[in-house]
């Protein structure tokens, strides 16, 4: 969620990553190294890409994402070009050495039976940070992508992905959306690995409406059918109520007051009927690409069935507002409440239904939070307290008076 929002103890913490997924990825001692450039550079790393052939690091510096800011694609394209002239240790001069013995990439070109060149993706602290792995064939072809699951979070993380990728990619017909396919799932060095097909990302996005969006949305929340009934008799207020009292247990902090929110309102609508469906659990705009031919999306790691219809929407205009428009996040939750009803319209939420479906979503986001640990990891937005409880909590306050 907090993509796109840098600070100075981000800064730190990416640095001090950069030396922690190399250590990761590159375990064993001895026998010759491999070289990779650090983009843009030590104190701000972005990504790895390999050194070793300009045309394989030009190619993977060019798909690693798909910058939303035109200065920042400005800069990537002008860094690729000098990597293509020959002119990269002008714009690019960090580079740094890993050991080549027993790494991940032999591994890797065992699972999928040719040579590969890998980039590693530098993101920034959250509590589900892993290696993200672009990887490229000799051609400079972008070929799949990898994840891997290093500490409990992670490997839950990676294999809750890799169950969903197999379930959407594998018979199920998808007329709007495209998943990636899964290649490999396995473990490597006692991380879990999976590895998937590469969608292209880095396509440029076609001008399309907000309703696209929409019926993919709807087409992925109908995918293990819909179902209707009062959110009381729900298996989703079941598992929400089971959540927040694990969380209690757990001693974390603002667990209670985040409890108390929770149940106040599973018990407050528990007699209205609301839709129940499936969810990406983080359709964001930098982790979908919406081409001419369909809406690519990735990163499948949070998807869920029966939860109240229409999250991704609601979902999607909280990142977009905070991530992509800098709304501050306190004021980005006021208009997402506010607005709710318009949000969820073109899902065919019902009036009635919205502003309850949306305090359930931020909820239900408070609690991943909190369950992922995410501001002792470093998340920009992991201290609730400062923005998202305040405000959930005095909306629920002003309902109870009115």
């Amino acid at each position: 969620m907090s993509r796109g929002l840098q600070t100075t103890d981000d800064l730190r913490r990416r640095a001090s990553y950069l030396t922690e997924v190399v250590d990761q990825l590159y375990p064993g001692p001895g026998g010759g190294t491999r070289p990779y450039i650090v983009v843009p550079n030590r104190r701000k790393p972005r990504v790895l890409i390999p050194a070793g052939d300009r045309r394989i690091a030009a190619g993977a510096l060019a798909r690693y994402s798909r910058p939303s800011a035109r200065t920042a694609r400005a800069k990537r394209d002008a860094a690729v070009w000098a990597l293509k002239l020959g002119l990269d240790r002008l714009l690019l001069p960090h580079r740094i050495e890993v050991a080549a013995a027993e790494g991940i990439d032999e591994h890797l070109s065992a699972v999928l039976g040719h040579e590969v060149h890998l980039s590693v993706h530098i993101g920034p602290a959250r509590a589900n940070r892993k290696p993200v792995l672009q990887i490229l064939d000799g051609e400079a072809r972008t070929v799949a992508f990898a994840k891997l699951g290093v500490n409990d979070l992670t490997r839950e993380l990676v294999e809750a992905e890799t169950a969903a990728t197999r379930r959407l990619s594998e018979g199920r017909r998808l007329e709007r959306l495209r998943v990636p396919s899964l290649v490999h799932a396995g473990a490597w060095r006692g991380h879990r690995l999976m590895v998937t097909s590469a969608l292209p990302a880095w396509t440029e996005p076609v001008d399309s409406s907000p309703a696209r969006r929409v019926e993919a949305m709807r087409e992925l929340a109908a995918v293990d059918r819909l179902k209707r009934s009062p959110l009381a008799e729900s298996d989703y207020a079941a598992r929400l109520r089971e959540r927040l009292k694990r969380l209690g247990l757990r001693g974390e902090p603002d667990a209670a007051t985040l409890s108390a929110a929770g149940q106040t309102l599973l018990d407050r609508y528990g007699a209205l009927e609301l839709t129940f469906g499936s969810w990406h659990g983080d359709w964001t705009p930098w982790n979908t690409c919406e081409a001419a031919e369909a809406v690519y999306l990735w990163d499948l790691e949070r998807f869920e069935t029966g939860v109240p219809y229409g999250f991704d929407a609601v979902h999607y205009r909280l990142q977009d507002d905070i991530v992509t428009h800098r709304v501050d996040p306190t004021t980005a939750v006021l208009l997402l409440v506010a607005r709710a009803p318009s949000v969820l319209a073109p899902m065919g939420v019902a009036p009635s239904e919205s502003e309850p479906t949306c305090l359930l979503y931020l909820v239900e986001l408070a609690a991943r939070y909190m369950s992922d640990r995410a501001e002792q990891a470093g998340a920009a937005l992991g201290a609730l307290g400062q923005w998202l409880l305040p405000t959930l909590l005095r909306h629920i306050a002003r309902q109870r008076e009115t």
